[in-house]
């Protein structure tokens, strides 16, 4: 019998964000079905489940995965940083050129933006506006980035500032360029799970000269509790080619501009 090729850890991650995302949809599920699922064996599974549930991902229990409640997995960071991280680091590298030493970026709390923290930190003379704390962590040891931290109500799910501070203190600033990104899109339409971050997200946007919307194909098809606007509020959105044409083609009809990029396979 041919031994399996060992995957690398990129490959691993994916599969387990797989396992993370499949327990997600049915809620719970038994271990050696999972096994037999993604065809590895029980011990592969176990040590997937052990990460994921080290990371507070899901709960393990006695012969089952648990997945956390919806409205969780939708909002908490935790859930969000490694999901869909190939597109994420494809969207990141389609916008990374377009920033320019010297300006003022707004950045919100999206993991989507996590990946371009690299590249920024290779700019000199860089003002960086976000409500991310994880985000400020980040470029807080780039010599060539200056961070201004948009302090008010902290969530700790989120790991980032929200609230009535935020929102005009961001007001109060002109940026020349806004990157986002957004929970849920339907047809062009925004949506969010909690209205305190559409307030913010809103400031931003008004207080830009130039806004890109980054979202991958996993946003796409789906609603949240708060809608705020559509897809022509920003002057493009990035997308990856596994977005479905339908919805490309809504909000290449809202008269927004739409670039798609071909994310990386992970290497075997």
């Amino acid at each position: 019998m041919t031994a399996r090729t060992r995957l690398s850890q990129a490959a691993v991650e994916e599969r387990r964000q797989t396992v993370l995302r499949y327990v997600a949809e049915h809620g719970e599920t038994r271990i050696d079905d999972l096994a037999r699922h993604f065809d590895v064996s029980l011990m592969t599974m176990h040590r997937d489940l052990d990460d994921l549930a080290g990371r507070h991902l899901l709960r393990k229990e006695r012969g089952r995965a648990v997945a956390f409640p919806a409205l969780t997995m939708e909002t908490a960071t935790r859930f969000r940083e490694n999901s869909a991280l190939a597109a994420k680091e494809a969207l990141c590298a389609a916008v990374a050129g377009r920033i320019r030493p010297g300006s003022t970026v707004f950045m919100d709390d999206s993991t989507t933006l996590f990946p371009l923290v690299p590249a920024l930190a290779e700019l000199d003379q860089l003002r960086v506006v976000t409500n991310s704390v994880g985000l400020a962590q980040r470029l807080g040891s780039a010599p060539g980035v200056s961070v201004t931290l948009l302090g008010g109500d902290y969530r700790g799910d989120f790991n980032s500032c929200t609230g009535p501070a935020v929102t005009r203190a961001a007001s109060q600033i002109r940026a020349d360029l806004a990157l986002m990104s957004a929970t849920a899109v339907l047809e062009g339409r925004l949506f969010h799970p909690l209205n305190e971050y559409v307030e913010v997200k809103l400031a931003m946007l008004a207080s830009a000269q130039q806004t890109l919307l980054l979202a991958d194909h996993t946003k796409f098809g789906k609603t949240a509790t708060y809608a705020y606007g559509t897809v022509a509020d920003y002057h493009t959105v990035i997308t990856d080619t596994g977005t479905p044409e339908s919805e490309l083609a809504a909000m290449r009809a809202l008269g927004v501009h739409v670039e798609t990029v071909e994310p990386e396979e992970p290497s075997p």
